[in-house]
């Protein structure tokens, strides 16, 4: 198949990048720095069994076709009036992806879940020397111990004030030491050092950046909840939910069975301290009883902690109408 003029190309992914933004109603923005093509090539195969296209180009020829694209039909203007008239509907989200496309950004467009495409994106990462004038993505640590460099090369380590000492014939490093910190910018010096331990220091991958959802952008951070952690909060706040009931007295639904068991601890200790029966508490006795020797110690001595922190009363009280028989309806 000969290969495409430059002008094919261009008109190719114009017409792409048109059918994409009609048909898939997600799209993800990711960075393309450092990324080679081979990941790509690779990427876009893995993308295609998920019904998945990945588009990269020109922020200004992109987003002249989405323009073209936004536009309404104009009589004057478009020779193709009557078709563009037949086939245009608005597309307000698409104002979101004019508005991603800066600097070096690639568009995932696709209809299906968005944790698979991460997983693809993730699984597709390349170990990078650093290079001079480059910002680097972390910081990156030399470790302590011997480098194989011999004692001549020392002025590499002077250079960047890390400390060594010589030790059979050649450079040991005395601490750990920070030679980059994230952000800064790559030094001559630093790039050297590296290249001589032989260490490769950055990682370079597709990073999703943000993603549009449902017509609004969402960070890419929401793709990073699983579903332990979605249950994880929830427990945590419905607990905290739970102890606030408690301590108010407003009464919900979590709380509701806390209170039952405290209000029957109550109940059973007030009973006890006034040699009353009633069946549960008949039930718990019995229980305790038959228990063996070691629980059943355990049980008469939390039945005695009960009776001693039971307040004694000041004076006889009437509990005919406790449990039941009075006219009171709760």
């Amino acid at each position: 198949m000969p290969k495409r003029t430059k002008k094919q190309s261009k008109a190719a992914r114009w017409s792409e990048f048109q059918a994409a933004c009609c048909k898939f109603s997600k799209c993800l923005f990711v960075e393309v720095d450092n990324v080679t093509s081979k990941q790509i090539s690779v990427m876009r195969k893995q993308l295609r069994a998920l019904n998945a296209v990945m588009i990269c180009g020109k922020n200004t020829h992109l987003k002249a076709a989405l323009a073209d694209l936004m536009a309404e039909p104009d009589q004057k203007l478009h020779e193709d009036y009557e078709e563009r008239k037949a086939n245009w509907i608005a597309r307000p989200q698409l104002s979101i992806i004019r508005e991603q496309l800066r600097g070096n950004t690639g568009l995932i467009f696709t209809n299906g879940d968005l944790a698979s495409i991460k997983t693809i994106l993730d699984s597709q990462v390349r170990g990078a020397p650093a290079k001079v004038g480059s910002l680097a993505p972390k910081d990156v640590i030399v470790p302590a111990g011997p480098t194989g460099m011999d004692p001549k090369q020392t002025g590499f380590f002077q250079a960047l004030n890390i400390q060594t000492k010589i030790v059979k014939a050649q450079i040991e490093i005395i601490n750990p030491v920070t030679v980059i910190i994230l952000g800064d910018k790559v030094t001559p010096s630093q790039t050297a050092l590296l290249d001589k331990l032989k260490i490769m220091p950055f990682e370079y991958k597709m990073n999703i950046r943000s993603f549009m959802e449902g017509g609004k952008l969402v960070d890419a951070m929401v793709l990073s909840i699983t579903n332990d952690d979605v249950l994880a909060t929830f427990g945590a706040n419905a607990s905290m939910l739970t102890q606030l009931s408690l301590g108010s007295g407003y009464v919900i639904a979590s709380a509701t069975p806390h209170m039952l068991i405290n209000a029957f601890k109550n109940l059973a200790g007030a009973a006890i301290a006034a040699d009353y029966d009633f069946p549960q508490l008949a039930a718990l006795k019995n229980a305790a009883a038959s228990a063996p020797a070691a629980g059943g110690a355990a049980a008469a001595g939390a039945s005695a902690a009960v009776v001693e922190a039971a307040p004694e009363p000041e004076e006889d009280v009437d509990m005919g109408d406790l449990f039941g028989g009075g006219d009171d309806d709760y």
